[in-house]
């Protein structure tokens, strides 16, 4: 969907549209969720501080997020996709992968496929989406942002090499900001150029993520469409206004954030006996640190002795302040840390906004 959770603020007061709007919560540490696309030529965009968005365009108009609202309109597009296919893999409210190799409607093309589902939002939410359609899920995605806003664009296999040629190294999957500048570094700005690196080379910089990258350079994707997921750990955090500079103000914290973890482990019915504790400091380093016991946890009372241990594993000081804290229950340590860390997923920042 384009500009989605603005669209929705746009579509629902007509007094917004054509302004520049963003949706967040409007505090000193907010961040924007959604950007339309009048605020983007200010160079507004998710995931930015609420703060430098209104310096960036003083015009701006923040608008509180409504996440039932958005909700029940990606509930209706999701109708909209299962009469075509059930392979569906959500990638958030608004974006979702679909395999229409096999479809319901039995038509053949699936740029067809495409355009009738764009048709169909269009006339049923009055919204706006994009498709991208290719072969695999990376280009499929890339292909998705290409053409922006209601943009449709197809990559064929015998094209897929030409496009890949040219695109760069930041719209790639996995390739963050610290990845990108390791990859100029190298002398890798393309796709060409990281095609021309070996698999040894690339391994060696990058890790897994190498063996990754080899592939998407050549236009290899073969992870399937998955349209069930098992859930893996149970989690929450809060991000201060203030930074925190003693344990003592951070046990307070870890109260209230164990007791919402009590609520949401009962809410989902997880099962796990692991507890993560997630640390970030005021300069952005995040840690983690992590226990597991025999027994299932589930309650305040095992959480919150728990949590303390763990956090007097954390250097906290009014020299190395704390801007947040997290907790999270998993089957295993891994689960939780994943879950924990800056997922390279492709999915407009969806923010959950918590009664602290």
């Amino acid at each position: 969907m384009d500009q989605f959770f603005a669209a929705v603020e746009q579509r629902d007061r007509p007094e917004l549209r054509g302004r520049p709007v963003a949706v967040g919560h409007d505090a000193p540490r907010g961040v924007v969720a959604t950007a339309s696309y009048e605020a983007r030529r200010f160079g507004v965009h998710s995931a930015q501080a609420i703060q430098t968005a209104k310096r960036l365009c003083p015009g701006l108009i923040i608008v509180e997020p409504r996440f039932h609202a958005y909700k029940e309109v990606s509930a209706q597009i999701h109708t909209i996709f299962h009469d075509y296919t059930d392979l569906i893999e959500p990638l958030s409210l608004d974006e979702a992968f679909l395999d229409v190799t096999e479809n319901k409607r039995g038509i053949s093309l699936a740029v067809d496929i495409a355009r009738e589902i764009k048709a169909r939002i269009k006339a049923e939410t009055q919204l706006t989406a994009s498709a991208g359609v290719s072969y695999c899920k990376f280009l499929a995605k890339i292909a998705s942002d290409y053409r922006k806003p209601d943009g449709l664009c197809v990559i064929h296999p015998d094209r897929a090499l030409t496009f890949i040629d040219q695109l760069r190294v930041e719209r790639i999957w996995g390739v963050g900001q610290k990845t990108m500048e390791h990859m100029h570094r190298m002398g890798i700005f393309t796709g060409r150029d990281l095609r021309q690196a070996s698999l040894a080379h690339l391994t060696r910089e990058f890790g897994k993520m190498g063996r990754v990258f080899y592939d998407f350079a050549r236009g290899i994707d073969e992870r399937p469409v998955v349209s069930e997921w098992e859930r893996k750990s149970v989690s929450c955090e809060r991000t201060f206004a203030e930074d925190l500079t003693t344990p003592a103000e951070a046990e307070a914290v870890l109260a209230t954030t164990a007791t919402e973890l009590e609520r949401r482990i009962a809410r989902s019915g997880f099962e796990g006996r692991t507890l993560t504790l997630k640390v970030k400091y005021a300069d952005f380093q995040q840690i983690t640190r992590s226990l597991t016991q025999d027994q299932l946890l589930r309650t305040v009372a095992q959480l919150l002795p728990l949590s303390r241990q763990l956090l007097a594993q954390v250097d906290l000081t009014p020299a190395h302040p704390v801007r947040l804290l997290g907790l999270g229950v998993s089957g295993s340590v891994g689960d939780v840390e994943k879950k924990f860390q800056p997922r390279p997923e492709w999915k407009e920042l969806e923010l959950e906004f918590l009664p602290w």
